[in-house]
């Protein structure tokens, strides 16, 4: 397959870049219209009781949805002139066709502050409207209501939130990109020294970024796809590309070093760092196939969006970069800042190039027990918080504060009480239930007000409104208790308490699964890589650790608030639902992939001498440069979209961001080393079966020119 590639790559360049700007065109032409159908619900799990009861109280009170404002003002909301305004717009938003109730909020009990500083104006549509009517209704309602005049207007709720967020998320990704590519390009220029080889892959990355928008666009045909999911997939696309790039290009360089013929050094580079690249992907979207296993909408189709970006990455270093490198690489010099080649062709480079490196292999292999009580003490320390890691489904605390329904959210926080904002616990009492049911239920700790309705087939739902938030403790211990209390009664329990419940059991219950499929085929990916079964269990330790480092930070930051206002955000006491699984299944991928940038060199080293330690030092030695800058360009990324405010996309970005660093700089360049010291020559055995195996199945990455008698047979390339 990759001699196909590199093939079609040398003998038709123009045919392949062409293939590939017609991809592009597509990604942002159409692929950007993903922005006008996002939502902003990813805690419902379909099947379970919330959604089966919100399904059944559709169908028994078909009320359409609802938006709400909240007028401010320091003078006071009971001006004579004020109150003509807000007489006209309630008036006015009555009047449009698909509004069902506008309760005048001076007439209603509790819809004026008692400061007297700030009113409220609920809007509920009428049941039944399609899309088009209903995007109509809201946006002409808030336009009425925000021509009052008063000092704060600000309209939200409902589908207008949906629509406010996914304005703000494209609005965040144009800024984050343009904040990224010109900080990439500068890294890359750095790195190479010249504009052409840093241009090269920074076309790569635009022709991901569009993949990406162009695979979301087709998801959002058949699913939802989360306003969160547009930053993460294009976050994710565009780091991959980068770091895919930049290894192909690192590589091409050398091979420069070695012949003058552009095509034989385009072959050889898709035949040794092609292979890593292969396998890179595939290890990214092995840890996000884990998603799939869950039922949530948001994380399987974010699984399957972010697995296609990565597939799309690699397609586009397999193909166009080839291409390009085809058509444009003898312009290219053999030199760079990051490697410079050697003027002959040994198989260990020359002189003190990488030397930094070397050295830190070296100061590992020297005392590597010491290292790995140490580094990995320090890492379990890190993860401590995340130990008590809390997942909510989170408050509009989450949106910067210069969305609508933020500053919508702090005005009623300032002006009215913590109930007013909370949404209730409903609970359906079927007719059969026992007559004491509702007495029981009502008795119960932790609720703050109770409201009680007959809906039309005698079916009672009290909405009762839990102390403190929405989806803390007490809404969810409530929840809990309900269920409880009912056994198989007749009754259900809705609301977004319920939701966040119903969400934690389906990752309790899913997550092993997910997990299994996720080391199983690591395992086997990184069996075929290295031919060692050592290896591979080595690497999923190694891993999970700095996982566990960079969830606990975030924890500590996010959840707890320490330093959070310094990243734009701040301490909720909890993170994001979404957050702790993406960053997992994520980082979890990236970090398999600096992982076979240095294994693809290890083991090199190891077929051509025969040394374990040799390979260790020399395996460092050539990738440590490659891998840093890769990683330095991929934090680059990801802190660029972090400058967007959604608390979780913070959580996120940061989650990666260190997950990438710690990876890449702590246990790279030092647990790696100290543990293949530990291990010895038997960091590459296997059993017998699982040898041959290998031996006839296994691929390899690269074809040394002269195998010494000292390697072992079984790791030896096939002629």
């Amino acid at each position: 397959m990759l001699a196909t590639f590199a093939r079609t790559a040398t003998r038709r360049p123009l045919t392949v870049i062409a293939v590939w700007i017609c991809l592009l065109v597509l990604g942002l032409g159409f692929g950007t219209r993903v922005f006008g159908d996002l939502t902003s619900t990813v805690e419902d799990v379909p099947g379970s009781e919330s959604v089966v009861a919100d399904e059944l109280l559709d169908d028994l009170d078909p009320s359409g949805a609802s938006i709400t404002a909240v007028v401010s003002t320091d003078g006071g909301v009971d001006r004579p002139r004020l109150r003509a305004e807000v007489d006209r717009a309630v008036a006015a938003v009555r009047a449009l066709p698909g509004v069902a109730e506008v309760p005048h909020p001076y007439d209603r009990h509790g819809l004026v502050a008692e400061d007297s500083r700030a009113l409220l104006i609920p809007v509920t549509l009428k049941g039944g409207l399609d899309d088009d009517a209903e995007d109509d209704t809201v946006g002409d309602a808030a336009d009425l209501i925000r021509e009052i005049d008063a000092a704060d207007v600000a309209v939200s709720g409902g589908p207008l939130l949906g629509e406010q967020m996914g304005t703000r998320a494209q609005e965040d990704v144009a800024k984050a990109e343009l904040i990224t590519l010109p900080a990439v390009l500068i890294v890359l220029l750095l790195i190479f020294g010249g504009l052409r080889a840093a241009g090269l892959p920074l076309l790569v990355t635009v022709s991901g970024v569009a993949g990406a928008f162009l695979i979301l666009y087709g998801f959002s045909l058949f699913t939802d796809i989360s306003v969160y999911a547009v930053q993460i997939v294009t976050m994710l696309g565009l780091g991959l590309a980068v770091d895919y790039a930049l290894l192909m290009v690192v590589r091409f360089r050398e091979e420069r070093a070695h012949t003058q013929d552009v095509a034989a050094a385009v072959h050889a580079t898709v035949a040794r760092a092609g292979r890593t690249v292969l396998f890179s992907g595939l290890t990214v979207a092995i840890s996000l196939s884990g998603l799939i296993w869950f039922s949530s909408p948001f994380l399987r189709s974010m699984g399957l969006a972010a697995g296609a970006v990565v597939v799309v990455d690699m397609l586009a270093a397999l193909t166009l970069l080839p291409a390009l490198l085809a058509r444009f690489g003898g312009k290219i010099s053999a030199r760079s800042r990051l490697r410079k080649a050697a003027p002959a062709a040994p198989a260990v480079p020359a002189g003190r190039e990488g030397e930094f490196f070397a050295r830190l292999a070296r100061f590992s292999a020297a005392r590597p027990l010491a290292v790995l009580v140490l580094v990995g003490s320090a890492l379990v320390l890190l993860a401590v918080p995340a130990f008590g890691m809390r997942i909510t489904i989170g408050d509009a605390r989450q949106l910067p504060h210069d969305t609508e329904a933020r500053q919508l959210y702090d005005t009623v926080r300032e002006h009215y009480p913590p109930e007013v904002d909370t949404s209730p616990v409903g609970v359906l009492i079927r007719p059969g239930a026992p007559a004491d049911c509702e007495r029981k239920i009502r008795a119960l700790p932790g609720i703050a007000a109770a409201e009680r309705q007959r809906l039309s087939d005698g079916t009672v739902l009290l909405e009762l409104t839990p102390k403190g938030s929405v989806d803390g403790p007490t809404a969810t211990g409530l929840v809990e208790r309900i269920r409880e209390l009912r056994g198989d009664e007749p009754v259900r329990v809705t609301g977004n308490a319920a939701r966040l419940v119903d969400f934690r059991s389906m990752l309790a219950d899913r997550a092993p699964w997910a997990v299994l499929t996720v080391l199983v085929g690591l395992f086997g990916l990184l069996f075929a890589f290295t031919g060692s079964v050592l290896i591979p269990l080595r690497t999923l330790v190694t891993t999970l650790l700095s996982l566990g480092a960079a969830l606990g930070v975030v924890t500590w930051v996010f959840q707890d608030g320490h330093g959070a206002s310094l990243l734009g955000g701040e301490g909720l006491g909890s993170l994001s639902l979404t957050a702790p699984p993406l960053i997992i299944a994520i980082a979890f991928g990236l970090a398999m992939d600096y992982e076979l940038f240095i294994l693809s060199r290890m083991r090199e080293s190891w077929v051509e001498t025969g040394d374990h330690r040799t390979a260790v030092v020399e395996g460092l030695r050539r990738s440590g440069r490659v891998v840093s800058c890769a990683a330095l360009l991929l934090a680059i990324v990801f802190a660029g979209f972090m400058t967007g405010g959604f608390s979780p996309i913070l959580q996120i970005g940061l989650g990666l961001t260190l997950a990438v660093l710690i990876d890449a700089t702590v246990v790279r360049m030092f647990l790696v080393p100290a543990t293949m010291t530990l291990l010895g020559r038997r960091a590459w055995w296997a059993p017998g079966p699982m040898r041959r195996f290998h031996r006839r199945y296994g691929i390899r990455e690269f074809t040394p020119t002269t195998p010494t008698a000292a390697a072992p047979t079984t790791e030896r390339p096939r002629p």
